[in-house]
């Protein structure tokens, strides 16, 4: 009796591919001197562990030694820390994730990377909150403002497009400027807004300023975006500002338009709004720029503006299974009976405007 041969697993299902452990030595330069890095395979992972490489290129790119030095907190008691403890201190707390001061005493114990910070001990959370308290608030701006420009002022003179939005934070808790405003997230909870500007791709936040939860507008926002456009030599402004519809409005336009800013924001669909997009809905003229999406322009004066502006209406079209979902939606919406009939096969189409000063 011959046995049948025994049966072999896939290729591939039992073994598992191994993979050798970094075992070379890498070589780090930090505020303490040179150091090598090495693996440990078994060891879990931190997120301090990356650390040593962030120091070295915080003294090769020369950027900690003055940050400090430039830092407006002294201290006249010859028992008091040292700045770069105390500054060094908060830094590494934020990189660890804390939010809190008082979780810089989840870290006090880490020996290693303040001293590669050349650092000699990690104060307390009490000195911290002490330490920034001495700090004069316009001297701290201006110090922080000024080192932020530093590491991307040589992106500035390439062509690049600024990005302005505005972020609603929920507030648990008492906090100062935390109050009830527009908060889709938690409605009638407290928050605060953050007014950022940022380089649009890289996503490179060039200033954020916080607000009271009651100041979302874009009317908020525009002082500190002239703010940081001033600070800026004209060679450094962005090709364009580019927002959302909450930005068209005509002071902020108006205002960069003096400037000599140029801006894309998006329209909010008021009714001369859409009595464009029918007109242009029902003429030729379309350039396709996309394999999906056209466009076409035109100009438009609204009520509340002080001349007309240069518009372009984009659109793609809809999937077929979308048109009827999308006409029964709007039947159920309706309340009133429309005296003008919409344009044939407009449905068809979505539709957005944008309003622009570029040519």
């Amino acid at each position: 009796m011959v046995r049948p041969p025994k049966p072999t697993p896939p290729k591939g299902e039992l073994s598992e591919m191994k993979k050798d452990p970094l075992s070379v030595k890498l070589e780090v330069d930090s505020f303490d001197g040179k150091i090598h890095v090495e693996w440990e395979p078994e060891a879990s992972v931190t997120p301090m562990g990356q650390l040593p490489f962030f120091i070295q290129f915080l003294k090769t790119g020369h950027r900690f030694e003055p940050w400090i030095n430039d830092c407006p907190l002294t201290y006249k008691s010859p028992n008091a820390p040292q700045k770069v403890d105390v500054i060094g201190s908060l830094m590494l707390s934020i990189l660890s994730g804390h939010k809190r001061y008082a979780h810089i005493g989840t870290i006090i114990g880490d020996k290693v990377n303040a001293q590669l910070l050349g650092m000699k001990k990690i104060v307390s959370d009490d000195s911290a909150r002490r330490g920034l308290k001495k700090i004069d608030e316009d001297e701290g701006v201006e110090w922080m403002q000024k080192h932020l420009h530093l590491c991307f002022d040589p992106l500035l003179t390439i062509p690049w497009i600024m990005d302005v939005d505005v972020t609603v934070k929920t507030i648990y808790g008492h906090q100062e400027g935390a109050v009830n405003g527009y908060n889709p997230h938690k409605k009638g909870r407290p928050s605060h807004t953050y007014h950022s500007y940022m380089m649009a791709n890289l996503k490179l936040i060039l200033e954020v300023e916080v607000r009271p939860g009651n100041q979302s507008q874009s009317k908020y926002s525009l002082p500190g975006l002239m703010e940081l456009l001033n600070r800026l030599p004209k060679r450094c402004w962005p090709e364009f500002v580019r927002g959302d519809c909450d930005w068209g409005s005509d002071r902020v336009m108006s205002e960069l338009e003096d400037a000599g800013c140029h801006y894309l924001f998006k329209m909010k669909k008021h009714d001369n709004v859409k009595k464009a997009i029918g007109n242009a809905h029902c003429s030729g003229g379309w350039v396709k720029y996309d394999n999906h999406w056209e466009g076409k322009e035109s100009v438009i004066k609204l009520s509340g503006w002080k001349k007309e502006r240069r518009i372009i209406i984009v659109r793609r079209r809809r999937p077929e299974n979308e048109i009827p979902m999308l006409e029964k939606g709007i039947k159920e919406r309706q309340q009133t009976l429309a005296l003008i009939e919409e344009p044939e096969n407009i449905k068809a189409y979505e539709y957005s405007v944008l309003v622009t000063s570029s040519e």
